[in-house]
């Protein structure tokens, strides 16, 4: 049976380094590795970026990656996912372009602790505190926002998982090899949809509990509007919780 390879190859690896001597070397001149709202500049992106998400998914269950090339909504999904389990406090970091390959940072290990988000808020300078309650909804709409374009995605990589998973009886000579890979694929895909939602589930805590230090250290109306922010993303959540989206299908006249 063929070796299963590592989803990361020796020349990936010296890609990804050559990226990440490119932002050092962007530290020392004029330029930044980040762009607007704390996203890598676009001469630092390849399509495969946020590949690693899948594997570290998998690791953070004991289980085996695949060794399939995704799929466009595969690497879609792995796209959208990754702002929503990095924390929202390191978008605007100097490493932002190794976090975002997933080469600084062990995210399925890190253990989830709720005063991490409330201790970088509080530690950034600001010149009034209504500007930590404004970073505060900003964090939290952001992640609303993002939330409707991955569940859709997600919606769509498993209902083709579903198609993948019962075609399997249907192929001709199917190897184990085969098999197996594509069975790793179907529990990856869900494994990320998982991390995504428990991430979510546990950025609201941290929020909440953010919420409630500013009410005691700075008090001011702002909490009201904050407040009404949270509990709509506490909706949302619990919306894509345990269901996804209807899958969207193109019309017939779309296709021409």
């Amino acid at each position: 049976m063929p070796r299963i390879s590592q989803p990361r190859s020796g020349r990936r690896h010296f890609a990804l380094r050559l990226l990440a001597l490119a932002a050092f070397a962007l530290l020392g001149g004029c330029g930044t590795p980040n762009g607007d709202f704390g996203r890598v500049q676009p001469y630092l992106v390849r399509d495969d970026i946020h590949d690693w998400i899948g594997p570290a998914a998998a690791a953070r269950q004991g289980a085996v990656p695949s060794a399939y090339e995704l799929t466009d909504d595969e690497r879609e999904l792995r796209d959208l996912a990754f702002p929503l389990i990095e924390p929202p406090y390191d978008r605007q970091r100097w490493d932002n372009v190794l976090r975002e390959y997933g080469m600084a940072g062990n995210y399925q290990a890190a253990p989830f602790d709720r005063t991490t988000y409330v201790a970088h808020l509080l530690a950034e300078p600001r010149r009034s505190p209504a500007s930590s309650y404004a970073r505060l909804t900003d964090d939290i709409r952001n992640d609303i926002t993002r939330m409707p374009q991955l569940f859709e995605t997600a919606a769509r990589v498993i209902d083709v998982d579903t198609k993948r998973r019962k075609s399997l009886a249907f192929v001709s000579g199917l190897t184990p090899y085969e098999r197996a890979n594509a069975l790793r694929r179907v529990r990856e895909n869900a494994l990320v949809v998982t991390w995504v939602r428990d991430t979510l589930t546990q950025r609201a805590s941290s929020y909440r509990f953010a919420l409630e230090r500013l009410v005691i250290t700075t008090p001011s109306p702002q909490v009201a509007d904050v407040e009404h922010t949270l509990t709509r993303l506490d909706a949302v959540i619990a919306q894509y919780r345990n269901g996804l989206p209807p899958v969207q299908r193109p019309r017939v006249a779309d296709a021409y």
